[in-house]
């Protein structure tokens, strides 16, 4: 990922869109702190892809125990 400081953005904009556009990610930042990113667009997400990876993972962590540890006295054992 590259950085690139606020005052160079206008001067480079067409070449740091052709950057994007190549798959890259730039990270902009305003007095050596990031402040935006700019990264290409996901237009190829597969929704089905992604409802079946979340399918698998549910059937994965079936039959997956805490050792007869709920959920709950995990929680209240880290609030002591």
């Amino acid at each position: 990922m590259t950085e690139i400081a606020e005052f160079e953005v206008s001067d480079l904009f067409d070449d740091l869109l052709d950057r994007v556009e190549r798959g890259g990610e730039l990270v902009i930042t305003r007095h050596g702190k990031p402040v935006a990113r700019l990264t290409p667009l996901a237009e190829n997400f597969d929704r089905a892809a992604a409802i079946e990876a979340v399918a698998r993972l549910r059937e994965s962590r079936k039959g997956v125990t805490l050792g007869g540890i709920s959920i709950r006295e995990l929680i209240d054992e880290g609030r002591r």
